[in-house]
């Protein structure tokens, strides 16, 4: 029998056979990928040049000096800029640190001098979210009755020999509030923080109900009913725009602070010390410069401190005063007290001495604890 050719004709199984091997495609050795190109970095010269700032690592630090008064001496004191490498003692600069900054750090020079922002009288009365009264008869408490109300709490304090709380009595001209206001709403937004007469309680910080003077290691003084009503008509001026008669300046060595813009007479109420409620041991390492104690329970994880960092009023930029010398000591005109008001820790900063138009205000920073670091400052 002779052998199939190519010319004959195939089976149905055959071509379904041969159908079905022709269209397996053949395997083809498959090259490895490329590797990507390599990446091509700028030149560091390149990179300094358009760099914001940008400051080269010394090996060896001991030749850094004071910008400020040229000493090379506590080099522990001394502060380096993250920009131009300088050094300055932290009570040479204006205003001075009083606690080691945490992160980077810029020197007056390289930060730059703040804007400070106007403010409309609309925008005064938005940021201080003032009530606008309804009637005439909402408007009883004015200066005129502040006066009434404080000469006659002034006859009972010598009837009983007992030292009251006086309201403050804002300033007669419209004009001259709107400034007052203004300056602090300037200084607020210069350190981007929030206007709030109010202490607050944030998510993820000590909340509401560990704010509470049962916790007070060995008590806490009772704020009195005479006292806690001077209390809320103060803060019910405050909402009507009727604020305390201070002006929020800037000086060139002590930073943000406070002036008397009228006549304050002695245990006048000034402000409450307002901020953010939150557990000492969360802020340990915190660099805030102006917090203050609320609560010492006798369990140091469960005491209270008021932060002023991201809201707060004008108690944030009343300045302390160096209490180690006679004549910081003599500045104080003003003192910081804490009271349990409805069960819950208050601060109140009061007058302690007639306080004179245009004098600034001061207090001790250290009421309680006799820790914070005052001996530099001016």
């Amino acid at each position: 029998m002779a052998p199939a050719t190519a010319s004959s004709a195939a089976s149905p199984a055959q071509r379904l056979i041969r159908f079905n091997r022709r269209t397996s495609a053949p395997r083809r050795h498959r090259s490895p990928p490329q590797s990507p190109p390599p990446k091509k970095f700028k030149p560091l010269s390149e990179v300094m040049e358009r760099a914001r700032f940008s400051v080269a690592e010394r090996t060896d630090y001991s030749d850094v000096r004071c910008e400020q008064c040229g000493s090379g001496d506590r080099a522990d004191e001394l502060l380096l800029c993250d920009k131009c490498d300088r050094g300055f003692h932290m009570k040479c600069l204006r205003p001075i640190v009083a606690i080691l900054p945490i992160g980077s750090w810029l020197c007056p020079k390289c930060s730059g001098h703040r804007r400070v922002r106007s403010f409309s009288q609309k925008k005064i009365i938005d940021f201080f979210r003032i009530q606008k009264c309804s009637d005439e008869k909402d408007k009883c408490a004015s200066s005129q009755d502040a006066r009434k109300r404080r000469r006659r709490s002034g006859s009972l304090v010598l009837q009983k020999r007992r030292r009251r709380l006086l309201p403050f009595i804002p300033s007669e001209d419209p004009a001259q509030r709107l400034k007052q206001m203004g300056s602090l709403a300037s200084a607020l937004t210069a350190l981007h923080m929030e206007f709030s007469d109010d202490l607050t309680y944030m998510p993820g910080m000590a909340p509401r109900s560990a704010n509470h003077s049962k916790f007070e290691d060995g008590g806490m003084q009772i704020l009195s009913k005479e006292d806690t009503e001077t209390l809320e008509h103060c803060r019910a001026m405050c909402k009507r725009g009727e604020c305390p008669p201070l002006t929020v300046v800037f000086d060139a060595c002590e930073g943000f602070t406070v002036e008397a813009d009228e006549q304050i007479k002695d245990l006048t109420f000034i402000a409450e010390y307002t901020g953010d409620v939150d557990y000492i041991k969360h802020r340990e390492n915190d660099d805030c410069d102006s917090m203050m104690t609320l609560l010492l329970a006798l369990n140091p994880s469960k005491s209270l401190v008021i932060c002023p960092d991201k809201r707060g009023n004008i108690a944030r930029f009343i300045n302390g005063i160096n209490n180690h010398s006679l004549e910081g000591k003599k500045k104080q005109n003003c003192k910081c007290v804490r009271y349990s008001v409805n069960d819950e820790c208050r601060v109140l900063l009061v007058a302690t001495r007639d306080i004179a138009k245009g004098e600034r205000l001061y207090y001790d920073y250290n009421g309680y604890e006799h820790e914070y670091p005052t001996e530099n400052f001016v």
